[in-house]
C-alpha cells in the first residue's frame, strides 16, 4: 500500500500536539510491513525536509504553512500532481483540514485526522477581531470541506467523534477514534534557571480562552486566602489572559520556553496537575502528568472526561464556589500512590497506539 502524509505539522512545529502526532503515525506507518510511506510537505529552501519529502519549488516559510494563500497553493495546485506522480493509493492530513482540493484520482483514499472543532464551536485567540472574523469563515470551509471528502476520520476521543457527528451528521459512519499517543518524556529532568516554589500546583497550556486560565487563577486567589496551605501556582505556557493584579499575584508562577527535561521536571515535583479546561479535544498534560506519577485534577464536559482515571477529582468549569472548596480539600490531600497513575498513562503509549493503529489500518486493505 502506497501511503502519503502530510508532513508540514512536523516541518513547522514538530513539539506542538499536533507536530507530535503527525510524527507518530509518520513512525506508525513506517512499522507497517506492506506499507509504502511517502512524505509531502513545504519548506524554505535548503531545509532538511526537502531531501525526504515531496515539496514544491516554491519556497515557504514555516511560520507561513498556515496562511490561507500557502495552503490554497499546497492542497490545490501542488498536492493533486503530486499524489498522481508519486501513486499514491491513500493519504492522510491531520492539521483539521488540508485535503487536496480538485478532482480525487480513481482509487485514491482519504483519511482526516480531526483533533477537535473548537475552531468551528468557540472562540479561539486571534490578533484582532478581523482576523478571527476570516479564520472562523476560512475554517468552516476547509475543515467542512475535508470531512466531505474523507474516506475516514480519526480523532482522539470519543468526545471529538461525538462532536463531528453533530456537527457533521453525514460524517457518521466515517469517523474512528484513535486516541493520541503519549510516550512520555525522552529526555531527563532537568532544574529550571530559577527555582520552582517547594510545594506548588500546575496548569499546563494557557494561551486559547477554552484553557479557562483567568477564571482558574481567580478561583485559586480566592482559595490562597481561605486556605492557608493552599500551594502556590505555575503555569506554564505564558500568561494571555490574565489580568495585571493577577499577573502581580504572589505565589503565582509564569514560566515559558523551557525544555523538555525542564518540563519533565516541573511535571514531577508537582503536588498535582489542574487542567480547568472547557474544550478539549485529548487534553495531553493529563497523561503527561500521570505518566510520571503526578495525580490530576480536571474540569468535566469535554474529552477530559474519558483520558482521566475515573476516581480522580473533577469540577464543573463554571462553578467557581466549588472549585473553591476542592482546593480548599485537595491542598491537605496526601499524596496518591504513583504507580496506579502510571498504569492508567500507560494506555496511551506505544503499544496500545499501535495496536489501534493497525486496525484502522487494516480497514483500508
Amino acid at each position: 500500500m502506497r501511503v502519503g502524509l502530510d508532513y508540514r505539522p512536523a516541518t513547522g512545529f514538530p513539539n506542538s500536539g499536533i507536530g507530535r502526532q503527525n510524527i507518530a503515525l509518520e513512525e506508525a506507518f513506517r512499522a507497517a510491513p506492506d506499507v509504502q510511506l511517502q512524505l509531502f510537505s513545504v519548506a524554505p529552501q535548503d531545509h532538511p525536509v526537502r531531501r525526504i519529502a515531496h515539496c514544491p519549488r516554491r519556497v515557504t516559510p514555516l511560520n507561513g504553512i498556515h496562511r490561507l494563500p500557502e495552503r490554497l497553493r499546497f492542497e490545490a495546485q501542488f498536492l493533486p500532481q503530486a499524489l498522481r506522480d508519486a501513486e499514491v493509493e491513500v493519504y492522510l492530513a491531520n492539521l483539521n483540514m488540508g485535503l487536496p482540493i480538485g478532482r480525487k484520482s480513481p482509487g485514491l483514499r482519504y483519511i482526516l485526522q480531526l483533533h477537535d472543532l473548537f475552531q468551528l464551536t468557540m472562540t479561539n485567540a486571534h490578533g484582532s477581531k478581523l482576523k478571527a472574523m476570516i479564520y472562523r469563515q476560512t475554517d468552516n470551509l476547509s475543515i467542512g470541506y475535508s470531512v466531505r471528502v474523507a474516506d475516514r476520520i480519526w480523532t482522539p476521543s470519543q468526545f471529538t467523534a461525538d462532536e463531528t457527528v453533530r456537527l457533521f451528521p453525514q460524517a457518521r459512519d466515517k469517523v474512528r477514534v484513535l486516541p493520541n499517543l503519549v510516550e512520555g518524556f525522552s529526555s531527563e529532568p532537568a532544574e529550571l534557571d530559577s527555582p520552582l516554589p517547594e510545594r506548588y500546583w500546575l496548569c499546563v497550556g494557557t494561551r486559547e480562552p477554552r484553557k479557562n486560565i483567568p477564571w482558574f487563577v481567580e478561583a485559586w486567589q480566592i482559595a490562597r486566602r481561605q486556605f492557608p496551605k493552599t500551594p502556590d501556582l505555575v503555569l506554564v505556557g505564558g500568561s494571555e489572559g490574565l489580568s495585571s493584579a493577577q499577573r502581580e499575584t504572589p505565589g503565582l508562577h509564569i514560566v515559558s520556553g523551557i525544555s523538555d527535561g525542564q518540563l519533565h521536571h516541573v511535571y514531577r515535583q508537582a503536588e498535582r496537575l489542574w487542567h480547568p479546561s472547557y474544550g478539549e479535544g485529548f487534553g495531553l498534560p493529563v497523561i503527561e502528568a500521570l505518566g510520571v506519577g503526578t495525580p490530576v485534577a480536571v474540569a468535566s464536559g469535554s474529552s477530559l472526561d474519558e483520558v482521566t482515571p475515573p476516581d480522580s477529582p473533577r469540577f464543573s468549569p463554571q462553578d467557581l464556589p466549588a472549585l473553591v472548596r476542592l482546593m480548599g480539600v485537595l491542598s491537605t490531600a496526601e499524596r496518591e500512590d504513583p504507580a496506579p497513575l502510571q498504569a492508567w498513562a500507560h494506555r496511551y503509549g506505544v503499544d496500545a497506539y499501535r495496536q489501534r493503529f493497525n486496525e484502522l489500518l487494516e480497514e483500508l486493505r
